[in-house]
């Protein structure tokens, strides 16, 4: 930690500011979270036609990751293999061990261990992989579930698997972007919407213990991460563009409808959850589509573009009960584009999901695509930024992220209130500066619903802050807020909040998505 200081501005109750020095620990999120590299590729221009990955040793562009019942993950590769990593926990990890497992699989975008089988999603279809007479190779390779379709569009990708509570595997099917030609005579229509795609792209699908694949939810565009909260209830990411004004988390359920309009070609199909759409709005700002819309159902969480990320990817459960720092049961998103990853915590309100997103760490070597959960806690990242450009020095590569023992100042917990939000903090807090309403600002704004690329944010308030009230034990504030909307993020910075020794929040802003408002208790 360095130390530094800083200038506080403190307005008093007459309206007049005192300035006064304070000397305090400016910390840095490696204090709390170490990266630990297991291996990162040298740099290279991903985006040349010309890239080619050097012909020595494994090139480890991480496509899916697993953690194994011992001390060894696995991972899948953008080239299409499995393989098998001992020592990864090592500190440093100085004597990696590599085994080839598997081999010949078709753009693997995921990998799960279970049943004693990986078990991954390939371009067009799920497999299951198994060792049948133990020589460390895989020796079987069962289709588990297919039929969606797949026009030779670059953009089909498909993602998963990850498991519910119930035993269920989950997959989410990319949108393609601008069919044309050969790749149109592979697709279903909607003539009434006049939407074409490969079927069922677009859409999440389940697949039961005995390999019956349901469709379930439609309107994704590019759903590269998927997983469980702590109740079991599966969620996704999806990335912005067309349909898709920023980055986003969604809860997936039986015929909700997200955003990506195109994923409606695939609901004349019999076995849609979805029917009766005869209109889409375009160019109305989301609540007013929400309106006009009835199938539409919102974001559980909005991730500004740029101040929370470019890309989102993969969701993590803090399943550790602590050894990871103070966020157990929280979930975790990547983000590809920053090479970061970011915080979530959800609540239920009227029984749907909302929350609140917040920074957590940055700096890895290359864009985050894949997380999973080792046995000690730590978190392993798989990074490749392979067809896109990410910030960080590297390629491609695996690191793994280690909490220190230290505990930083956060927001942990941002709640919806009848007349505000609740701050729970991991750490208490000074009372003076927490009380205060001018330690912090807010503003509410929302998107537009458009099929134009992505959307600024629009209808932008600022929010008066009235009161602030501090428990006695300071890990809990109240904020009286004046003028929240539903369905709009509502931006918080909690600048001037400081801890009781001084220090300052490790991050000050968080952004609720507020869906619905509760009712007085």
């Amino acid at each position: 930690m360095v130390v530094r200081v800083l200038w506080i501005t403190c307005v008093l109750a007459l309206g007049a500011s005192l300035v006064t020095p304070q000397t305090i620990n400016a910390a840095d999120e490696s204090d709390y979270y170490r990266l630990v590299s297991i291996e990162v590729a040298e740099a290279s221009d991903s985006r040349s036609a010309n890239w080619q990955p050097a012909p020595e040793g494994l090139v480890l562009e991480v496509s899916g990751l697993t953690v194994m019942d011992d001390s060894r993950i696995a991972v899948a590769i953008r080239k299409g293999e499995i393989w098998m990593m001992d020592g990864v926990y090592d500190d440093p990890p100085s004597n990696v061990k590599y085994e080839k497992f598997a081999s010949a699989l078709h753009e693997p975008l995921g990998l799960l261990w279970h049943n004693d089988s990986f078990y991954v999603t390939q371009r067009s279809e799920l497999t299951r992989i198994r060792d049948r007479d133990g020589d460390h190779v895989a020796d079987e390779y069962l289709t588990v579930a297919k039929g969606w379709g797949v026009t030779g569009h670059y953009h089909e990708y498909a993602y998963g698997p990850k498991l519910d509570h119930e035993g269920n595997l989950w997959i989410t099917l990319n949108i393609g972007l601008g069919l044309k030609g050969d790749q149109l005579t592979r697709t279903v229509e909607n003539k009434t919407l006049g939407y074409r795609q490969g079927l069922w792209r677009g859409w999440g699908m389940k697949v039961t213990a005995d390999g019956e694949m349901i469709p379930v939810c439609a309107g994704m565009r590019s759903p590269s991460g998927l997983g469980a909260n702590a109740d079991g209830q599966m969620f996704y990411t999806d990335q912005q563009g067309n349909w898709v004004g920023t980055n986003t988390l969604h809860h997936m359920r039986s015929g909700a409808f997200f955003h990506h309009a195109e994923s409606l070609a695939s609901i004349d199909h019999p076995e849609s959850p979805i029917t009766d759409v005869t209109s889409v709005p375009d160019g109305l700002p989301f609540p007013d589509a929400l309106k006009a819309f009835p199938q539409l159902v919102p974001p559980v969480v909005w991730f500004p573009y740029k101040k929370m990320g470019q890309s989102a990817t993969d969701i993590m459960l803090d399943e550790s009960g602590g050894k990871f720092g103070p966020f157990a049961g929280q979930l975790f998103v990547g983000e590809f584009t920053q090479a970061s990853i970011h915080r979530v915590f959800l609540e239920q309100v009227n029984g749907e999901y909302q929350g609140a997103c917040f920074p957590f760490r940055s700096g890895f070597a290359s864009a985050v695509l894949r997380m999973a959960q080792g046995h000690d806690g730590s978190m392993f990242v798989g990074l490749t930024n392979r067809g896109w450009s990410s910030l960080g020095a590297a390629s491609y590569g695996l690191q793994r992220l280690v909490w220190t023992g230290e505990t930083p100042l956060e927001i942990k917990e941002m709640r919806a209130k009848h007349d505000g939000f609740e701050l729970t903090f991991t750490k208490p807090v000074d009372v003076k500066t927490a009380a205060d309403p001018a330690s912090y600002t807010m503003s509410g704004y929302t998107y537009l619903y458009q099929s134009s690329y992505g959307s600024d944010e629009i209808q932008t308030k600022s929010l008066a802050i009235r009161e602030a009230r501090v428990s006695e034990d300071g890990l809990r504030v109240h904020l009286v807020v004046d003028g929240c909307r539903e369905k709009f993020v509502h931006e918080l910075n909690a600048i001037g909040v400081r801890g009781r020794n001084g220090e300052p929040l490790l991050h000050t802003h968080a952004y609720y998505t507020l869906n619905q408002i509760p009712a007085a208790e």
